[in-house]
Order: structure tokens, then sequence, then C-alpha cells
């Protein structure tokens, strides 16, 4: 009995630790056709990067040789093999093979009482670079890169001398080259720390995590924990969760599935759980825009007149004066909307408590009747660029009394004109601000293009694939440009 109650304490931590896992409201995977279409973008970066290679002047003496080299120069760079994959377990490899580096430098040169100048062109030839980013999560939650494993080596170099003395000069090259190679050699690695370290985790911080969506919500994007990394595929997993602005610590328990992705096709997979709707409707709805008033020039003349014409008698029996004043409509949701994800599509559903009301110029507004309004919605989602849209439509609309049976039947005349109220007056509001959509977690400069959206039980998987709008070199620059700018 005594090793039972061990045993069980010693599994407690365990078990709570399993169960107070947070699942993640969205989620990304990059696969490898993902990486093959960042693999040119990378190239050209890290060529552009192997360019700017400085190397410090040498001085030496070789038997009656005194000679000076400076002014080293980066040509032309040929990456023959150039590849980019993922390392399982750590991030991503960036791996050179026998290419070459085409560069010159200046001379200068004297033996015994002859002074000599001139270029110096040469080539390393057999440059096997093999870099591996090591992707984490930071103590924010952000993506980016923790560290760099670097080696590179360079097989042979060949110097061509010009001048008067040209010839003379080459056996000079076999020393010359050895010094050179070593020199260039121990340049590269530190290129690629800076390139990997600094530029690529500043286009990194493009990427949202804690970020306003409008003057109402926020959302949080940050990571859950470490990518995972496998042979074929990046996985992150992101929070996805919205939040009042007004109160950031008021937010919507995440107790929806954790949705799987299974396809390696597209390039890049988005899932997202019912919680990531649900959270930001709950916001919305904690922000408190969800309450209209439908009043005077807002109000349709036919519905106030059917309003009105139904509840003559409670007016005659209040007060027979009101019943030349306006009448209006209070909408006002009594719980958060809530979002159901099927394999047929989405669907959102509310229930509001409307109330007729007469508005005596001058006085409090009089009271007529409150009765319990449930929509159901379908809700299209949609990607263009990097921003998430959804579009309602109004599938299912029923009123009914909060007082009696009987006068949920005197109802029943009020019910298509306030479902066509709903649909040409509250629903077009509400898709002019969704069809703004909210930013993905994806960093500047990639967009996604020929999205399809698939629908599971509990979540939705949007496939597609990735256009680079900006290089980048580009985006890196603008953001170190922004980051000065604000640090001033």
């Amino acid at each position: 009995m005594a090793s039972c109650m061990v045993s069980i304490l010693f599994l407690f931590p365990l078990i709570a630790a399993m169960s107070a896992e947070e699942p993640p409201g969205c989620k990304i995977r990059i696969t490898n056709r993902g990486l093959e279409m960042l693999k040119y973008e990378t190239q050209k970066f890290v060529v552009e990067e192997l360019s700017n290679i400085t190397m410090p002047e040498m001085k030496g003496k070789e038997g009656r040789f005194q000679y000076t080299i400076k002014e080293v120069k980066i040509n032309e760079l040929n990456l023959t093999y150039a590849d980019l994959a993922f390392q399982p377990g750590l991030g991503l490899l960036f791996n050179v093979q026998n290419s070459s580096i085409a560069l010159s430098f200046q001379r200068h040169i004297l033996y015994w009482l002859f002074y000599d100048t001139g270029a110096i062109n040469a080539s390393a030839e057999g440059v096997n670079i093999h870099t591996v980013l090591h992707m984490t999560r930071d103590e924010l939650g952000r993506l980016k890169i923790s560290n760099i494993t670097c080696d590179a080596s360079i097989a042979k170099m060949k110097m061509k001398f010009t001048g008067t003395l040209g010839r003379v000069y080459d056996f000079l090259a076999t020393f010359l080259t050895t010094g050179m190679r070593f020199l260039l050699n121990q340049q590269i690695c530190p290129v690629m720390n800076h390139a990997g370290l600094v530029l690529i985790n500043s286009l990194l911080e493009t990427i949202p995590v804690r970020t306003e969506v409008d003057n109402y919500v926020g959302i949080d994007y940050s990571l859950l924990s470490d990518p995972v990394v496998t042979s074929r595929s990046l996985d992150m997993d992101f929070r996805g969760m919205f939040f009042e602005l007004g109160n950031e610590s008021n937010t919507l328990v995440n107790y929806a599935i954790n949705p799987i992705v299974r396809e390696y096709d597209r390039m890049v997979y988005l899932a997202l759980s019912e919680y990531f709707f649900d959270s930001g409707l709950y916001s919305y709805y904690k922000a408190g825009i969800f309450q209209r008033n439908i009043a005077n020039e807002h109000m349709p003349k036919d519905l106030e007149m059917l309003l009105r014409t139904t509840y003559f008698g409670t007016i005659m029996m209040i007060n027979p004066a009101l019943m030349e004043y306006p009448i209006s409509l209070q909408l006002e949701l009594n719980s958060a909307p809530k979002t159901t994800v099927k394999t047929s599509g989405v669907t959102v559903a509310i229930t509001a408590i409307v109330t007729v009301m007469v508005l005596p110029p001058g006085k409090a507004p009089v009271q007529l009747s409150s009765m319990t309004m449930e929509a159901k919605f379908n809700a299209k989602v949609s990607m263009k660029g990097k921003r998430l849209a959804v579009h309602a439509d109004l599938r299912r609309f029923k009123i009914y009394s909060n007082q009696s049976a009987l006068e949920s039947l005197a109802l029943i005349p009020l019910q298509i004109p306030l479902k066509t109220m709903l649909q040409i007056s509250i629903v077009p509001i509400i898709n002019n601000w969704t069809k703004r959509g909210v930013a993905i977690p994806l960093a500047d400069g990639m967009d996604f293009i020929e999205e399809v959206v698939e629908y599971h039980n509990g979540y939705l998987i949007i496939g597609a694939d990735l256009h680079f709008s900006k290089g980048l070199r580009e985006v890196i620059e603008r953001k170190i440009q922004a980051d000065a700018e604000n640090a001033i």
C-alpha cells in the first residue's frame, strides 16, 4: 500500500504537467517544397554577404623579396552546388560544395632596388561551407536562430601575376596562396554567423508575436514550444489567441482539440482550431462591439410600421401619446458567439436580446418588449496575401418572447422582417469589418497564393504555395532601418 502511494505521488506532477499542456490555436508547417522556394533567395543572400568579405593587409619578407598585399576584393562567387534542407532536431542546413570564389588584390613588392606594383587575380576553388542554423523559441515566444554551426574549407587557390616582373614573381605564388587561402577561409564562418544571428534574426522579428489587430483586440502568436524539425518539414505551434486590448488578462481558455496536419504536398500549411475563432469572438464580445441600436434613419420604415402595429396595444396601455414617437431596436449579445468547424464548413451561432423601445424626446426610452434572437451564420474563410479573412452569410434565424409562449406566437409576423433587417443592416457591417482580415505569423515579404481550405471536425487547414513579394535583403534592410529610426 505504501509503495502504491509513493508511485501515485511520483506520477502526480507528470500527470498534472501533461493535463496543463496548452494546445495550439494555430499551427504552421513549412515543407520541403516551401524550402525549395526559399533556396534561391537564401543563395542570393549568402552570395551578397560573402561578397562583402574584408581581409586584413598582408606584409612580409621572403628572401630578398618584401611584399605588401592589400585592397582585397571579391569579384565573383560561383556556387556550383548550394542546398537548403531541414536538419532534423536542429533547424536548417545550408550546404555549399565544390564552389569557387574569384578575387583580386594589389601587390607592392620590393626586390633589391626594384619596386613593382600591380594587380593579382586569384581564384579559390573547391570551396565547401557547411552551416547549420539552430532554430528555437526565445523567452518572448519568438522564433529565432539561437546558434550556428559552421565549417568552411578551401581545397586550393590559384594566382596570376601581371606587371613588369609578373613572371619573375610566379614562384611567390605558392607562398602567397597558402597565406591567402588561410585568411579567406578564416573569414567565411564569421560572415555566415553574422548573417544568421543578426540579419536572419532581424527577418524573423518581422513575424508578429503579440500585436494589435485593431482598436479593440490584439492577437498572441507566441510559440508554445521549440519548432519540430524533421527531414520533411518545420512544424510550429502558436498560441493563436485573441485578447481584448482594454483587459488583456481576460482571455478565453483553450479547450479545443489540437489540429493535426498530415499533408506535405503544398509549400505551407496553416491549421486553425475552433479556439482561434472563438477567442476572437470572445474578445470582441468583451470589448462591447456586439451591441447596436437601430433607430431613426437606420430603422427601415416598413419595419418600424410593423413594430408599431404589433405593439399597438402595449403602447396604448402604457401611454397613447407614445404612438407618435420613434421606435428603436436594441441588439445586445448575452454571450460570446460560438464557432463550430465541421467537414461541411464553419458556422457561428449567436444569441442576443432584442429590446423594442419607444424614444420620447428628452425622456428615458420606454421598453415595449424584450425578445431573444438566435441566429446561425455560415462563415467562409479565405486568405489574401498573409491576411486571413472571413465572410458571413445568415443561415438560420429565430426570435421568441422572454415573457410567454403566447407572445412568441404574436412575434411570428416579425420573423421575416427582422431577418431581412439583419441581412441588410447588420451582416454587411460585420463583413466589412471581417474582410480586413488578420495577419498570420509569417515573415514580411512572404505571401500565400493558390490556397485551398479543407475543413475537419474541430479545425480547418489551409494549404498553399508561397510567393516572395520582397527579397530577403530588402526586408532585412527595412527592418534594420525601422529599428534605427525607432531608437532615435
